[in-house]
């Protein structure tokens, strides 16, 4: 009997370090985790903090085939912002590594430590505009609205396609 799988997208950030080599090797790292199938990498994008003053960001969105659980999903994101030195001591303060669990088929889910859809990515042109590269037509459960559709509604002014060197 074959496994089922669920699509799945995340969002990635980085800007502390090296941000382009630190996001290619969580890439990779997820793509060695057992249960996960890296399907789509949008392009990297340069943003604008939100938050404290800090440096700019390096965001883009990955889209992911997945055998396990959105908790086992979310303790793999987790265990690999670790890996990579993330420390969790101001928010929205600086990391070396964000992974964001954005959607999870077209689940709702609303626990205390996972809500999907993320409940902030609507809002969010540094997680619209590199998801939309990659599945402008995936539907946000929640608004029923595709990805292209909630990227209308955001300023995407800061939000620069980092070309590739």
């Amino acid at each position: 009997m074959s496994k089922k799988f669920a699509r799945s997208a995340i969002a990635l950030g980085s800007n502390m370090g090296d941000p382009q080599r630190t996001l290619a090797a969580a890439l990779e790292t997820l793509a060695q985790t057992p249960g996960i199938i890296l399907e789509a990498k949008s392009s990297w994008y340069r943003t604008k903090a939100v938050g404290p003053p800090q440096p700019d960001y390096l965001n883009g969105c990955s889209i992911l085939q997945v055998e396990i659980s959105p908790q086992a999903l979310l303790t793999s994101l987790l265990a690999i912002e670790q890996k990579f030195g993330r420390v969790r001591r101001e928010h929205w303060g600086p990391r070396t590594l964000d992974l964001d669990l954005l959607l999870y088929d077209d689940l709702i889910l609303n626990e205390p430590n996972l809500q999907i859809p993320h409940p902030r990515m609507h809002e969010r042109a540094f997680v619209l505009v590199p998801l939309a590269e990659i599945a402008p037509n995936w539907r946000e459960p929640l608004s029923g609205c595709t990805i292209e559709n909630l990227l209308q509604e955001v300023d995407r002014s800061d939000v620069h396609l980092v070309k590739d060197e």
